[in-house]
């Protein structure tokens, strides 16, 4: 009876921890989600009101681009056909290396100068870009609580994923990956400065192409047909177009919005890279050719934004 009785408290406490999780989950998402909503209003409104024709333009031009280069990276693996694992893995670390790099040199430095331009406080810039990046971390995190996807190591996660096809499941976990590639698209146009905006998007455009491939083999590999495969993988770099829209309505308005949002961008991609990308380029006992791959990518990224900075 005591051990029954043990077990239920100890199962009570497991379910009260739980909850708490998820209700500090739902809060975090949320008040990322209003701050997202609320910059996307203001500065829609004022974007009508001073004219962001070309920043809009080439935010979609962006996002556009990474849709295809996901697409290329999708249909190589028609003409391809199985590449190893080991190979998989370190051009996916590739791809993580140009994402760290792309958010370091393309996304938070150049917030931090945004700010410094508007606020003279010392270190108050560093606190503006350090607040938009938690606000793209907890917006991940909300998304990766809250819709239904699959991780290799996890399985199914998210509400009602048992209801949802294992290869939707897939489909939908790299188009939240996709999200805050685009997100940066956009933001980085924001201010409508192309040594901010060019040398990101090649960055992202370059690393797709990689990224398609890994993503178009791992379906074959969930028994899709190669066709139907290049198909899926090439759909979820839709999601880039739509981060680009995201990104460019909440920075292009109010001066401030500006450094949050590639803050907010950087940190959705850092968290994307830690929680998706390096985890899966690991997952096989390749660690140290995607190491060398993610070195490789970063000094790529290095190489790309001297060149076209």
């Amino acid at each position: 009876m005591e051990q029954a009785q043990a077990l239920n408290d100890s199962f009570r406490a497991a379910l009260k921890r739980e909850l708490i999780r998820h209700r500090f989950a739902a809060i975090g998402m949320s008040v990322a989600l209003i701050v997202v909503l609320l910059l996307l209003l203001q500065n829609s409104i004022v974007a009508v009101q001073n004219g962001g024709g070309e920043r809009l333009q080439n935010a979609m031009l962006g996002g556009v681009g990474g849709f295809v280069s996901t697409a290329v990276g999708a249909f190589l693996a028609l003409m391809l056909g199985n590449i190893k694992a080991r190979t998989q893995d370190t051009m996916l670390g590739f791809a993580a290396g140009m994402m760290l790099a792309a958010s370091t040199f393309s996304l938070i430095l150049p917030g931090i100068e945004a700010a410094e331009a508007l606020i003279s406080m010392p270190m108050l810039p560093v606190a503006v870009v350090i607040t938009g990046m938690g606000l793209g971390v907890l917006l991940m995190l909300g998304l990766d609580r809250f819709t239904p996807h699959e991780h290799d190591n996890e399985g199914p996660c998210g509400p009602g994923c048992e209801r949802i096809g294992r290869v939707w499941l897939f489909f939908l976990a790299i188009a939240l990956h996709n999200l805050p590639e685009g997100m940066a698209i956009g933001v980085s146009f924001a201010d409508n400065d192309m040594s901010v905006g060019v040398p990101l998007t090649a960055a992202i455009l370059f690393q797709n192409v990689p990224e398609g491939l890994a993503v178009a083999l791992a379906l074959r590999a969930a028994m899709l047909s190669p066709i139907m495969a290049a198909v899926v993988a090439s759909g979820t770099g839709l999601m880039e177009l739509l981060g680009a829209f995201v990104g460019i309505g909440i920075s292009g308005g109010m001066p401030l919005a500006y450094p949050v949002g590639l803050g907010l961008a950087a940190g959705a991609m850092i968290f994307v890279v830690s929680h998706e990308v390096i985890p899966e380029t690991h997952r096989n006992g390749h660690q140290t050719p995607a190491t060398l791959g993610l070195m490789g990518g970063f000094a790529a990224m290095l190489v790309l934004d001297a060149a076209l900075g």
